[in-house]
């Protein structure tokens, strides 16, 4: 069940877990006391929302992914549990970095994790009304702005590449993200 996050005060006091599936499994940027694969049901990975800030500009947008929802579909990702005694502070710096522009919709998803654990998390998840939502692209148009964007926390390839890198490793490769990585190679190289 979907519930919007209204009480900051009860997740900074107790502590809370939040679901990464991009760059919050590479670069969480916030402290954390226990880390474990997981999945989330009924959402898919998805290049699907422009980025005007961290991977593009509103002149040159990038894109970044997003949780869209998707019956029956399922993204496996990385649960992260954060302590009590910094959860004030992370959840404050994640909603600086994930709602910078509102396309982001902070919810409370349950998870499952790899160990047989379900808990309640927050997941940042694409606002399929916003102007940023890009719908579905092909992996061609998809590879053409990845290849050529650059935006304040640096290149869309890397992005893609350290988010694709980072899948592998942990067992979870997405074949989506390895082909489209090869595809953005290539026409970077040519």
């Amino acid at each position: 069940m979907t519930r919007t996050i209204t009480m900051s005060e009860e997740l900074s006091t107790h502590g809370f877990w939040v679901f990464g599936y991009g760059s919050l499994m590479w670069n969480p940027g916030f402290e954390f006391v226990e880390r474990v694969p997981a999945r989330l049901e009924d959402y898919a990975r998805s290049f699907c929302m422009w980025s005007i800030h961290h991977r593009g500009t509103p002149e040159e947008p990038g894109l970044v992914l997003a949780l869209d929802a998707v019956a029956g579909q399922c993204c496996h990702g990385l649960a992260f549990r954060i302590g009590p005694e910094v959860a004030a502070k992370a959840l404050e710096d994640l909603r600086e970095r994930e709602l910078v522009s509102s396309a982001y919709l902070e919810r409370q998803e349950t998870l499952h994790l790899e160990d047989g654990r379900t808990v309640e998390a927050l997941a940042y998840v694409v606002d399929t009304a916003h102007e940023q939502y890009t719908g579905a692209l092909s992996l061609d148009e998809q590879a053409e702005v990845i290849a050529r964007a650059t935006g304040g926390r640096g290149p869309n390839t890397e992005y893609l590449f350290s988010t694709a890198m980072h899948l592998a490793e942990l067992g979870m490769e997405d074949p989506e993200l390895t082909q489209l990585s090869e595809m953005v190679r290539h026409k970077c190289a040519t």
